[in-house]
């Protein structure tokens, strides 16, 4: 035999062994679950606790926030600190001052470091993250030489104290700033020899600091290291080797945190008992749209894999990149040995994630077709704990960004930071999640990379103009102050429910915009048709018209409408008390005054208030519905033609109008509404003047139309008449600043006050100053004039008998509340108040993104209808009644409707709570709507089209009414609504099957003559059989009489 070199025993079991692990993981380790999280439902808004948890984090959540040293600590060449590649990288890009361009003194953490740490203390946390200076404590990179001794002693104080205010440290060793100098000897990360450099350097840090720090993170995001500084070059180095270095170096950082890792564990752990990860950064991506299919779960997978999961991957299960890599970059992947598999992969002791922008802006380069980057943090750790066998995860970097020109306020960065923050809770309550801390990024605005200080992400701001970079708490500082403070989101007591009924004669209703009235004649001509035809006279088979012959007809019917009884049955089996619909102005007077009337219209909407009476059923009628979609905003063309409402003349209309109203109507309608929504309506005009003159000239038709009706109607139609206002709720959209309280009741005043404080006053008006616009309105609009140098105020002042007419011309407060809005102060500047698009209120409409909200983006907040309701009831006195005459959601479900279902029983519930526990003096409350017109949306009913089905909304409002309020109700009714307004379906069958029971109805009456026709025949004959047998028997008594009687004289028996 041929003799071959061998290696030592020793050696060659022990590479035995190693083999035998290698090819054991990977027989036994199943791929991970990750992709199982986009076939799982997605939130579901309808769930309180999906769109937003109101519930505390685990007892001893790490709280925190951070920062990286280049961003903020500024110093670039103080006290022997060596260049970094970014300094470089700055350097050589900027082209003006680089004290405002680069990173040279950015936030100036290294010398007001303490300032740092009160702004920690301010927020309350109990954890710091921050990164080490590579280049500050070694200059050369070299860490096996002497270090820096100033940076050795700025780190050390710095933990010291953090540890004195019992804030825990946690530390990253790189976060992106690689010493100048190894860029130019070795080519960077793209060279593994600086694998054994950072492992000295982590040595180092951990022999240095190790004993005061628990929590430990290698690097921070190497993936955009990786892409952004050696492929794209947009980050420094500034490289652009595309995939084959990005490959490269990421390669050479996964190994580089091993080696770190390994070093920790052999030779630190037992002693510091510490903990040691890396951060990796992620997108999110969703399926195509209404899609989970394989292949389309396949790329939303390759798409975290290529991000996540290159580095997740080989450190947290098998030492390997995933197969979607291996298949997509093949040859151009560096590989690991089966010993560097061994050792690279289970070296993290927890999971540190970053989310933010940065990820979510380059994940927009790796989605398939029809995919989705968004923001959605719980999704993604989700994923992770199915992925990675729900490993302990800490939120390295949670957080998003702002517009340098916000400054301290900045709002939006409020509801971003809500919403990443109960997406973790739901995650850890609802998914499983073992989610242990939370990194609000960052704590001081600092140097942004390549957006420079374009954009800022500090929870304080910092001006970096100032040579003494004072930290300025910013609105999310005060925000996250308050959930650290409350552990998460606790819940309070406004979300307890109340059980309890509303009055006895609750106005239970439906709401429709303008009936359509598309056929004035009746359905069918058999009763009013007076012709005479033949048939088939002339062989065709056709109808033919007998000439000089005229038949007596009866007049039309409201049963010749078949449309309305459909209708009306609709409405009925809702269970409701009342119907809201509206009149067509522009029908019933084509000319817009009296000289045309047409009378079929008036006819056909007195058939809908007869009917309705018939099914015990109340009419809520309105006047004038506009709309924008209508034509001439729903005014007579000659109307609209000279002004519309521009127009003094189109006042004197209305009022004519509404007495031909009253007049024909009036008798079977006990509630009125002359204008739908005004506030709404002025929105169509351009300018701010023009908007003003027809908001003034609306409320003085509604004036006089409700003057009329109780001087010439009241008395005999015992009716009420109002104006319905659209009502939504407008929140300050930075609870931390008062010119935000401040815009959300300016709002308010120009949605509603505009138009109740002419009608009602205030509560704390005199008599005298009622019948006028709000004095905060005027005010505003005086001054905003005086800086935009008018002449004068826009809004229009009433004349003294005006003010007469419109005090008190209102008899109930009708609103229509959807939603509730966020509202903000816009800029007040003259720049704005010169803009055509801005609003005479200046205000700015927001939305916040954890209400769940429809497919038309109206947002769901129950809450926000008792709000309404308060402040209207508070501010005009509480004695009106309040009838809520419009309020629904869009649900583009066709049947199972179940969003509409928990509008209806949150809703409704807000409702009662304002009823029982405000004192408000809520008398209705009508649902939007009865019908869909073509595809489901607001309608408890599908559209004609779909053959009107009932939605399953509809049993729960039906069981609301039936409990009087709430669902499930067992305390005792103070009265039988249920009983008084719930529809007959006997009756309502009678009336729908009435042909057939007067047939049936013929039939009996004849069968019942035909019986008593035999009855009386049968009868008859048998007292003609018993009259004949009587006259034989006394025939033959009377022939044997009278022969006794005729016997011979003389003769002898």
């Amino acid at each position: 035999m041929l003799n071959h070199p061998s290696l030592p025993t020793c050696h060659f079991l022990l590479f035995s062994l190693l083999l035998f692990i290698y090819c054991w993981n990977k027989a036994t380790c199943s791929p991970g679950e990750g992709r199982n999280i986009w076939q799982q439902p997605n939130m579901d808004p309808i769930l309180k606790q999906q769109s937003f948890l109101h519930e505390t984090f685990p007892p001893g959540f790490l709280w925190g926030s951070g920062t990286s040293a280049f961003q903020t600590e500024g110093a670039w060449n103080q006290d022997g600190k060596g260049a970094s590649i970014w300094d470089s990288f700055t350097h050589n890009s900027v082209s003006g001052n680089l004290a405002s361009e680069a990173a040279n003194v950015a936030s100036d953490s290294y010398n007001r470091w303490e300032e740092d740490v009160k702004a920690l203390e301010y927020v309350g946390v109990r954890s710091y993250s921050f990164s080490l200076s590579w280049p500050r404590l070694f200059p050369d990179g070299n860490a096996r030489g002497q270090p820096n001794t100033a940076a050795v002693k700025h780190y050390r104080r710095l933990i010291e104290r953090l540890l004195e205010k019992k804030i825990e440290p946690v530390v990253t060793l790189h976060h992106w700033d690689l010493p100048q100098v190894l860029q130019e000897d070795y080519g960077g990360w793209k060279n593994d020899t600086l694998v054994e450099l950072f492992e000295a350097y982590a040595a180092f840090c951990f022999h240095t600091f190790g004993s005061r720090v628990k929590h430990w993170l290698t690097m921070h995001n190497p993936y955009l290291v990786a892409v952004q500084g050696y492929g794209t070059g947009a980050h420094a180095p500034g490289e652009t080797g595309g995939p084959a270095a990005s490959l490269t170096v990421a390669h050479n950082l996964i190994k580089a945190h091993a080696k770190a890792w390994h070093t920790y564990n052999t030779n630190f752990r037992k002693a510091q008992k510490g903990k040691v990860s890396i951060v990796l950064g992620s997108h999110w991506v969703e399926p195509q749209r209404g899609k989970a299919a394989d292949a389309s779960v396949e790329l939303c997978q390759e798409s975290i894999e290529a991000a996540l999961g290159w580095f997740a991957n080989p450190i947290f299960v098998d030492g390997d990149y995933p197969v979607s890599l291996k298949t997509k970059y093949g040859a151009l992947l560096p590989t690991f040995t089966p010993e560097e598999q061994l050792w690279v992969q289970k070296t993290a002791d927890f999971f540190a994630l970053s989310f933010g922008p940065n990820n979510l802006r380059l994940g927009q380069n790796i989605i398939g077709y029809g995919q989705t980057v968004t923001p959605d943090l719980r999704r993604l750790l989700g994923w992770i704990k199915l992925e990675y066998g729900n490993p302990s995860v800490l939120v390295a970097e949670g957080g998003w960004f702002s517009e340098a020109t916000v400054g301290m306020e900045d709002t939006v960065g409020i509801y971003l930071m809500k919403s990443f923050v109960n997406q973790v809770l739901r995650a850890i309550k609802l998914d499983g999640v073992q989610v242990f801390g939370y990194m609000a990024w960052s704590l001081v605005d600092g140097f942004e990379w390549n957006y420079g200080y374009s954009i800022r992400r500090g929870l304080f701001y910092v001006d970096i103009s100032k040579p003494n970079r004072t930290r300025s708490p910013k609105s999310t500082a005060q925000y996250y102050r308050q959930i650290v403070k409350d552990n998460g989101f606790p819940s309070d007591e406004t979300s307890q429910e109340v059980k309890g009924h509303f009055p006895c004669k609750f106005q239970w209703g439906v709401a429709d915009s303008t009936l359509q009235v598309t056929r004035f004649y009746p359905f069918s001509p058999q009763f009013t048709d007076p012709h005479l035809y033949s048939w088939n006279l002339t062989g065709d088979g056709s109808l033919h018209q007998v000439p000089g012959v005229k038949l007596h007809t009866r007049q039309a019917q409201c049963t010749d409408y078949l449309a309305i009884r459909d209708h009306l049955r609709l409405l009925a089996s809702t269970g409701v008390s009342h119907y809201r619909f509206a009149l067509n102005w522009s029908l019933i007077l084509p000319q817009g005054d009296l000289s045309d009337v047409n009378t079929e219209a008036l006819r056909y909407y007195r058939c809908i208030v007869t009917e309705l009476k018939k099914l015990d059923l109340e009419a809520l009628a309105v006047m004038y519905y506009p709309t924008h979609r209508s034509p001439n905003l729903g005014l007579p063309v000659p109307l609209h033609a000279t002004g519309g409402w521009l127009n003094y003349s189109t006042v004197n209309a209305f009022q004519e109008y509404a007495a031909l109203c009253y007049q024909e109507l009036g008798t079977w309608v006990q509630n009125w509404i002359t204008i739908n929504e005004p506030n709404r309506l002025i929105d169509a005009y351009s300018s701010g003047e023009d908007k003003h003159q027809a908001a003034h000239n609306l409320l003085l038709a509604h004036a006089k139309a409700w003057r009329l009706y109780e001087k010439e109607h009241s008395g005999q139609q015992q009716g009420l008449v109002s104006l319905a206002l659209h009502a939504d709720w407008a929140k300050p959209a930075n609870p931390f600043l008062e010119s935000h309280t401040a815009a959300a009741e300016r709002f308010l005043l120009f949605e509603l006050g505009r138009f109740l404080d002419p009608l009602l006053g205030t509560r704390d008006d005199d008599e005298e100053n009622k019948g006028d616009y709000p004095q905060e309105m005027k005010a505003y609009l005086e001054e905003r004039a005086r800086v935009m140098d008018l002449p004068r105020s826009p809004l229009p002042n009433f004349t003294e008998t005006e003010r007469k007419e419109l005090r008190g011309a209102l008899s109930f407060i009708a609103l229509n509340h959807f939603t509730t809005r966020l509202v903000s102060p816009l800029s007040h500047t003259q720049d704005s108040f010169h803009q055509k698009t801005s609003p005479d209120h200046d205000c700015l409409i927001l939305s916040d993104p954890t209400w769940p909200s429809s497919s038309l983006r109206q947002a769901l907040v129950p809450w926000g209808l008792r709000k309404m309701l308060n402040w209207v009831s508070q501010k005009y006195g509480g004695t009106l009644p309040i009838i809520i005459t419009g309020t629904g959601i869009d649900d583009q479900a066709s049947v199972e409707d179940r969003l509409r279902q928990h509008y209806l029983r949150s809703y409704l519930q807000e409702a009662l709570k304002a009823y029982h526990l405000d004192g408000v003096n809520l008398q209705g409350f009508y649902v939007w709507k009865l019908q869909d017109h073509h595809v489901p949306q607001y309608g408890l009913f599908t559209s004609a089209q779909h053959q009107s089905k009932p939605k399953a909304s509809i049993a729960v409002y039906r069981e609301i009414i039936a409990n009087g309020g709430s669902l499930n109700n067992d305390s005792v009714q103070p009265c039988r609504f249920s009983e008084l307004h719930e529809p007959c379906f006997v009756c309502s069958w009678m009336f729908k099957n009435k042909a057939m029971l007067v047939f049936g109805g013929c039939l009996l009456i004849t069968a019942v003559m035909l019986a008593a026709l035999v009855v009386f025949v049968t009868v008859t004959k048998r007292n003609r059989r018993r009259s004949r047998g009587r006259g034989k028997v006394g025939l033959s008594r009377r022939r044997r009489k009278e022969g006794a009687c005729l016997c011979p004289p003389g003769v002898k028996r």
